[in-house]
């Protein structure tokens, strides 16, 4: 096996699940804003704003239950099987929605979307497989590409969508049905297959018992669970609500949104090439630095004037991508021994789990004011940095007692 094919393959599987994903964002707002009623915008005679919000969240809301399970499922039935599965089946979750959309069924498109949203959420399986076979500053680099590769998605996705929906409403979906299965047959060639662990009995029993939130019974897991909540609680609410900020505080329209995007995703990517760049600071050191740093970044927009604020939206992007390269690194070598799919599944769930979170409150401190939520995810962003601190002392504390018992 190649390694370069190996985090080639890693890496377009998690792009290509994250085109997906952010591939409707295009094409829905038009389909309920029309002025022809239809089965789709009109189904049951509800408002088309909360049929457009049904639309929006149930991908989210797939990818936050697959994140959760399919981690721990390739712990026991191996990442190649997991992998193939989710690709192959997240291509068909695709081509049903191009065929809701053909039909005007808004059930189907609903399922289709759960569907595919829950078999897109294998970048835990990615960030295991590259956890299991790669050491080092390898396993660094690579981790990094694929926070690279992801950020990239969300940006693909949307440009795939508007260059190619001018063919037909359905074309976007079968190029990525197509996509989909091209990365399956190169995890096909490219993996080895593996034996099944035999410490669980069926996938049901995994579903109900090996999820990664089982994993919050270890009081050093569940530690880090409460810090990447916080930080990604802070991130999520920048995600959501900059666009917000920038119509009301920078006068930004759609195209002026997608542009600073654009930019930012452009910076997250570069950033997550250089983040697996040797150092002799401890890891979590410079976790805890990089959260520190998104936390200002994220004050500034709250804080800041314009011009500030802008310029701290695009550069919000090189301490995150930092902070995401080097804190599932960390995580591998520290807790692999608990099933490094389960780990991985834990630190993207806990995204999903912060981006409703964060969603919630949101929409109840915009009312108000938009700055109220910007400043409230720099606060808790900012605490996870200082908890990040106090952590590594436990355990150093830990580990030095241990070594003590030997």
């Amino acid at each position: 096996m190649k390694t370069p094919l190996l985090i080639a393959a890693a890496c377009l599987l998690t792009l290509l699940s994250t085109v997906g994903a952010a591939l409707p964002y295009p094409i829905l707002p038009p389909l309920f804003a029309a002025n022809a009623a239809n089965d789709f915008n009109h189904f049951l005679g509800l408002p088309p704003k909360l049929l457009f919000g049904i639309a929006l969240s149930i991908n989210p809301l797939g990818l936050l239950i697959g994140s959760t399970l399919l981690g721990p499922l390739s712990d026991r039935f191996g990442r190649r099987p997991i992998l193939l599965a989710s690709a192959t089946g997240a291509a068909l979750g695709h081509a049903i929605t191009a065929w809701a959309l053909v039909l005007q069924s808004y059930p189907l498109f609903i399922l289709a979307r759960f569907i595919t949203g829950l078999l897109e959420g294998n970048m835990p399986v990615a960030r295991a497989m590259l956890a299991d076979r790669l050491e080092g500053n390898l396993r660094v680099r690579a981790l990094s590409w694929l926070n690279g590769a992801n950020y990239s998605g969300w940006l693909a996705g949307p440009l795939l969508a508007g260059l190619t929906l001018g063919w037909g409403i359905t074309v976007p979906f079968w190029i990525a049905v197509i996509a989909l299965l091209g990365a399956a047959v190169l995890i096909a060639v490219t993996l080895p297959r593996e034996m099944p662990s035999p410490h669980t009995s069926s996938w049901l029993q995994v579903a109900r018992n090996k999820h990664a939130f089982q994993l919050l019974r270890t009081p050093s897991l569940r530690q880090l669970f409460y810090i990447q909540l916080a930080y990604t609680c802070g991130v999520t609410a920048f995600y959501e609500f900059y666009p917000l900020w920038l119509v009301e505080f920078g006068g930004y329209h759609s195209k002026g949104i997608a542009w600073m995007t654009a930019a930012l995703c452009a910076v997250m990517t570069i950033s997550s090439l250089l983040a697996g760049r040797s150092s002799e600071i401890l890891p979590l050191e410079r976790v805890r630095f990089h959260a520190y740093v998104a936390a200002a970044a994220i004050a500034v927009v709250g804080f800041g004037n314009t011009w500030l604020g802008l310029a701290a939206i695009i550069l919000f992007g090189f301490p995150n991508a930092f902070y995401n390269a080097l804190l599932p690194s960390w995580c591998a070598e520290r807790f692999g021994h608990h099933g490094q799919g389960a780990v991985m599944g834990l630190i993207s769930t806990t995204f999903c789990l912060a981006n409703i979170i964060m969603a919630i409150i949101g929409s109840v401190l915009t009312l108000i004011d938009t700055r109220l939520i910007l400043i409230l995810g720099a606060l808790l962003s900012a605490w996870a940095a200082w908890r990040i601190g106090h952590w590594q002392k436990e355990l150093a504390e830990l580990d030095q007692r241990e070594l003590e018992a030997v």
